[in-house]
């Protein structure tokens, strides 16, 4: 009889995509889900959510019941995590998201979410840190680290493929949900600068976010709109090809934990460009194997773009390096094998 888990989390994400079909395909689990349902957009959504928030464990309780899961995961330290925690299952998994999950730092919110986090952490019996830079925050605040499996969920290396890209202009490529934290407007900006300098360019911003229009609007203010491309949100599948055609890999977040697009770029030959913050910190080092730009700093953005076209062949070497990196360190295959694994032996040994 095949083990069930219930997934408590966002399951449209592709981070939660990846780590449900790894565990169906390599542990041979059932997987069933439950998430919130009200959006998050307008104040009165969020009040329903909130209210939403505080019923939820009479409903996942239910499903329990129903459902009789042998284990349950959750994602998000701080929200899903704590459900997790208060389900009263007698095997329980959790994931931390983000380099703390404790985001936004100057919320009103904070105080509690650090309560309920050191009571999720307190109640799972595996916690996931997909890399190391998640592990600082957790033994800060004492977490019992016997109980935690650092190691990324990876990615599926037979989808992103290393591709030749002999462009001898940026085919730059930024991934990264449409947000204020991943600072696009910082990155339209240094491409304004290139434009400026008349250096050609083309640059693909893929997804979707709440700050769509400002961005199209700022791209037209800068005069550069006929050479970005907003191609809203796409199907996972569509991305691989997208990486393939580029050349130059950008994310400018604020703050990162452990980023599967980064490793994606990485598989797929893109040089990577990215912020100098702990989570990126992990696995690039500047003008090595990519190059770390100070949070909002402009002009040092397009600085390094320049320098990076300007050093070929450093380029050419790290995106070799890169794509071995991966495969060594972030290869689904391998990984979620090893997480599986870690689910059944959890099960096994919790057996009464």
């Amino acid at each position: 009889m095949k083990r069930k888990i219930l997934f408590l989390g966002e399951s449209y994400r592709a981070d939660a995509i990846t780590w449900m079909k790894g565990l169906k395909e390599f542990g041979d689990f059932e997987i069933i889900t439950w998430e919130l349902q009200t959006s998050n957009k307008t104040k009165f959504s969020r009040f329903k959510r909130i209210l939403e928030y505080f019923f939820s464990p009479i409903s996942i309780r239910k499903i329990i019941k129903k459902e009789k899961p042998d284990m349950v995961i959750a994602e998000r330290t701080t929200s899903y995590g704590f459900l997790a925690a208060l389900s009263g299952s007698k095997t329980i998994a959790i994931a931390q998201q983000g380099r703390t999950d404790l985001w936004p730092e100057g919320s009103v919110l904070y105080p509690f979410k650090k309560i309920i986090q050191k009571y999720a952490f307190k109640k799972a019996h595996l916690i996931h840190a997909w890399g190391p830079v998640m592990t600082i925050s957790m033994r800060e605040i004492g977490v019992d680290m016997n109980k935690v499996l650092v190691l990324p969920k990876g990615i599926d290396l037979s989808l992103f493929t290393p591709s030749t890209n002999n462009s001898n202009k940026f085919e730059a490529i930024v991934t990264r949900s449409l947000q204020p934290e991943y600072r696009h407007d910082s990155i339209l900006k240094a491409f304004g600068i290139l434009n400026q300098k008349e250096i050609d360019f083309s640059l693909t911003i893929v997804g979707d976010g709440t700050r769509l229009q400002f961005l199209k609007d700022l791209a037209a203010a800068l005069q550069i709109e006929n050479k970005v491309i907003f191609t809203g949100r796409i199907p996972n599948t569509e991305l691989p090809k997208l990486l393939q055609q580029s050349n130059i890999y950008i994310s400018m977040p604020i703050t990162e934990g452990v980023s599967a697009s980064l490793f994606e770029a990485m598989a797929s030959n893109c040089y990577p460009i990215v912020s100098d913050i702990p989570g990126n910190q992990s696995w690039i080092t500047h003008r090595e194997n990519g190059q770390l730009i100070e949070i909002d700093n402009i002009e040092m953005l397009a600085e390094e773009l320049i320098w990076s076209f300007e050093n070929s062949e450093l380029r050419n070497q790290a995106i070799i390096r890169n794509r071995k990196f991966v495969e060594e360190n972030a290869n689904y295959d391998i990984n979620m094998k090893v997480i599986s694994e870690k689910y059944h032996e959890l099960l096994n040994s919790r057996i009464i």
